[in-house]
């Protein structure tokens, strides 16, 4: 990956791999990265990270499958596509130290990046769910606990970016979505700011989806998007 492309991860969120591969030709000269989440993988399996790499001009790829089992098999999952060489593979942060530390021996050349607290959640929501809270609380707690595991890399919001990077220091990769440029729509997102904002704040990677690939032309919306961020 060259180091003149922005630091956005571009969500390919989408069933339609002709579409994601479209997408990520049209991005891949300003981005650093694109990431196949679930909808994409469960579609189409491991095929699909490998088309993407082929059309990504040596982009990173983010594996975000957000895995949440028991060690023994969150590292056979790990295992399972380690041949993807995928830069990040998330998983659950709430899986447990256990579960972290098995994920990140099994895959030791890919930053196993744990996911704290959804950006969809609100404060309102983890006490509905019994997490203690308040979100950046949670997160937090969470962050320490996946760094010491074995984590190197780190998925939280926006708004507790400035706190975790307190919390771990610089040698971890903090990764926010919920980065929407200002005037967007927020669409399921809670905890949001913007990239300029995220950027200050410590984050590394910024995951943007919509504002990106709802755009009339995806590529011209990243080339728009990695200007402003210089």
């Amino acid at each position: 990956m060259t180091t003149d492309r922005a630091p956005i991860a571009v969500a390919l969120d989408t069933a339609d791999l002709a579409l994601a591969v479209g997408w990520t030709a049209a991005v891949s000269s300003h981005v650093s990265t694109v990431k196949v989440g679930l909808e994409l993988f469960c579609h189409e399996g491991p095929t699909a990270v490998e088309k993407i790499r082929a059309a990504g001009d040596d982009v990173d790829v983010f594996l975000d499958l957000k895995l949440h089992d028991i060690p023994a098999t969150v590292a056979g999952a790990a295992r399972s596509v380690a041949h993807l060489q995928p830069r990040y593979l998330t998983v659950h942060a709430g899986g447990g130290p256990a579960m972290v530390a098995a994920a990140a021996e099994a895959l030791p050349e890919t930053l196993v990046t744990a996911v704290t607290v959804l950006t969809s959640l609100s404060a309102d929501d983890l006490d509905r769910i019994g997490l203690a809270g308040p979100p950046q609380d949670a997160v937090r707690r969470l962050a320490r606990l996946s760094v010491d595991a074995g984590a190197r890399a780190l998925v939280c919001s926006p708004q507790e970016v400035r706190i975790v990077r307190e919390e771990v220091g610089a040698g971890v990769v903090l990764i926010t979505p919920g980065v929407r440029p200002a005037g967007a729509s927020l669409d399921d997102q809670a905890r949001v700011a913007t990239p300029e904002q995220a950027l200050a704040d410590g984050a590394d990677l910024l995951v943007v989806g919509r504002p990106i690939t709802g755009a009339s032309d995806p590529g011209a919306a990243a080339a728009a998007l990695a200007a402003a961020l210089r």
